[in-house]
C-alpha cells in the first residue's frame, strides 16, 4: 500500500513537470496532479473546516466565540430549525482552491484526489460517520442531458468508493424542472423553487437507512432540505448532508449568546 502511494505520488509529480498545469488562482505551476486545479500554496491559503471549529451542530454554519469542546454539539444557529436534514457539513469555505475546484467540476466530471481526501475526512467525523448510503442531489433529466453529467453524482460516486458505502443514484429523483437559483435570491425564494421538486422512486432501498446526501455547495440549504424531506417521507431514518464547500456567513452568531438563549429557554 505504501509503495503504491509512493509510486503514484512520483508519477503525478512527474506528469506535472512534463505537462505543467497553471494554478487556476495564481497562475503558478501545480506541483502535483493530485491537487487538481490549484497549487499547494493556494490550497494552504484556503479555509478548511476541522473538528475543533465552532459551528451550528445542525447546519454547520461557523460561529464566533469560545466554548468547551464537550459542548460543541450544543451550538445552534436557530436559522436551520425548519430544515429537514439531521446535520450538514462542508469541507471548507467557498473560496480559494475549493471554489476553483467546484467551478472546474461544473465543466469537467473530475474530482481531484485532494478534494476526495477532504470529503473522506469530513465524512468520517461525527455525526456524518453514521451514514449507511450515499445519494447525490439529482438533476432533472433535461438539465443533466444538457450538461452531460451531474456534478453531485460525480462527487458522491468518488466519496462512496473511498469510504466503501453503497452509492445510490436511482432512489432519489428530481421531478420538477425548477428555475435556476438566481444570484441574490433569498432563502425564501430558493425554497419556493425546490418545494416538492424531489421524490423517492425506490423507497425500499432507503428504508431505515442513514442517508448521506451529497452536493457541491451548501448555500441556503433549501435544495438539500427538500431532498431530505422526500427521503424521510419515504422511510429514511435520518439524512445527513455533505458538500465540498459553503460560503462564509456575513455575520456569524456568537456561541455564548446562543448558549445563553438556550439556557433561558
Amino acid at each position: 500500500m505504501f509503495l503504491t502511494r509512493t509510486v503514484n505520488s512520483f508519477y503525478n509529480a512527474l506528469l506535472s513537470v512534463i505537462y505543467p498545469q497553471a494554478c487556476a488562482l495564481c497562475g503558478a505551476s501545480v506541483e502535483d496532479r493530485c491537487l487538481g486545479v490549484a497549487c499547494a500554496h493556494c490550497w494552504s491559503e484556503t479555509r478548511e473546516f476541522n473538528a475543533t471549529d465552532i459551528m451550528c451542530w445542525k447546519c454547520g454554519a461557523l460561529s464566533l466565540g469560545t466554548i468547551a469542546p464537550e459542548k460543541l454539539d450544543q451550538v445552534r444557529c436557530r436559522r436551520c430549525d425548519a430544515d429537514a436534514f439531521t446535520a450538514a457539513r462542508a469541507c471548507g469555505a467557498y473560496d480559494g482552491a475549493l471554489r476553483a475546484s467546484v467551478l472546474a467540476l461544473k465543466r469537467e466530471p473530475y474530482v481531484s484526489r485532494h478534494v476526495v481526501s477532504l470529503l473522506v475526512k469530513t465524512q468520517e467525523r461525527a455525526p456524518l460517520d453514521k451514514a449507511t448510503r450515499v445519494i447525490p442531489v439529482p438533476l432533472h433529466p433535461d438539465r443533466e442531458k444538457a450538461r452531460g453529467f451531474n456534478q453531485a453524482g460525480v462527487i458522491a460516486r468518488e466519496l462512496a468508493r473511498a469510504v466503501r458505502l453503497p452509492f445510490d443514484q436511482v432512489s432519489l429523483i428530481r421531478t420538477v424542472h425548477s428555475e435556476r437559483h438566481r444570484a441574490g435570491m433569498d432563502a425564501k425564494g430558493r425554497r419556493e423553487t425546490v418545494a416538492e421538486a424531489f421524490s423517492v422512486r425506490y423507497p425500499r432501498l432507503i428504508e431505515d437507512e442513514s442517508v448521506l446526501v451529497v452536493d457541491d455547495v451548501f448555500t441556503t440549504g433549501a435544495t438539500v432540505s427538500a431532498c431530505a424531506a422526500a427521503l424521510l417521507d419515504a422511510g429514511a431514518k435520518e439524512v445527513f448532508v455533505l458538500t465540498i464547500a459553503r460560503p462564509h456567513r456575513a455575520a456569524p452568531l456568537r456561541t455564548d449568546r446562543i448558549l445563553a438563549a438556550d439556557q433561558r429557554g
